[in-house]
Parts: structure tokens; sequence; C-alpha cells
């Protein structure tokens, strides 16, 4: 794939350039994933769903390491592709809606900002793509749950 492709996918299309909180709009980018994933959970098995997420995961990892030594920068902020990861992992646990869509995007956010354990020592205590994205990851799973637990109150 060629530098300027990883470049574009690695900053959300672009997204991430925004000189202010490029990791908020960077998040936006990750809508048209979470289409596809709720495309996958009407047409296909569940399982479908989850080995798309892995995809997006592991797609994450190898974009983010490139991209890092294509800027020389360690964890660049312009490099959103792990937002657009873990805001989908945020939208695995319950039904995609409007409502869904603005509240997963706010903890997501929460979780990914504040960095409480284990989000935080996934961060420290991984390096390269792997550091960029793990976080997010967590971040997004963390927001994944409280989500769930909100929807089932509800």
């Amino acid at each position: 794939m060629g530098e300027k492709a990883i470049l574009f996918i690695a900053t959300g299309f672009g997204l991430g350039r925004i000189p202010v909180a490029p990791g908020t709009f960077g998040t936006l980018s990750g809508l048209p994933l979470i289409g596809i994933m709720v495309w996958l959970a009407t047409a296909c098995t569940p399982g479908a769903v989850a080995l798309f997420i892995v995809g997006v995961i592991l797609c994450a990892v190898w974009i983010s390491q490139e991209a890092e030594m294509l800027i020389g920068d360690k964890d660049p902020g312009a490099v959103v592709i792990d937002e657009m990861a873990g805001y989908c992992v945020t939208m695995t646990l319950v039904p995609v809606t409007m409502i869904t869509l603005v509240t997963g995007f706010i903890a997501f956010r929460c979780f990914d900002i504040l960095k409480p354990f284990p989000i935080r020592w996934f961060e420290k205590t991984f390096s390269g793509g792997a550091g960029i994205v793990l976080d997010d990851i967590m971040a997004g799973l963390l927001a994944a749950l409280l989500l769930k637990a909100i929807y089932l109150m509800v």
C-alpha cells in the first residue's frame, strides 16, 4: 500500500489533521465502519460482525505502525484510525440508533481522554501500532459496557 494511502486512512480520511481535537473528529470518521457493522448484523451472522471488528483492529494496528514510521513521531496525534476502531468496539453491544451513537461517542471520548485503568496501562505498556491502538480498544470496551448498562436500565 502506498504511503499516501496509508496516511489518508490512518488520519481518518484527513479528519485527524484538523488542528483542534483531531481525536474527536477522527472518531467521527469511524461512522462508515459502524454502518458496515450494522449491515453485516442484518445481512449475516453475528460471527461476521466479530470477524469484521477483529479485522478492523488488526488493520488499525498495521496502519498505525506504518503511519508512525512515515510521520517519524511516536503516537502522532493525526493518526486517528485507533479512535475509529475504538468507536466501532463501543457500538458492538447495543442496537445502533442515533441515541446510542451519540451516547457511545461521548462515553468513548471520555474514556479515551481520561484514560482510567486499564486504558493508561495499555498505552504505557505497548509501543508501535499496538501501543497506538490497544488503549483505544480498551476505551471502546469500557464504553461498550457502560453503554450496555445504560441501555439495559432504560
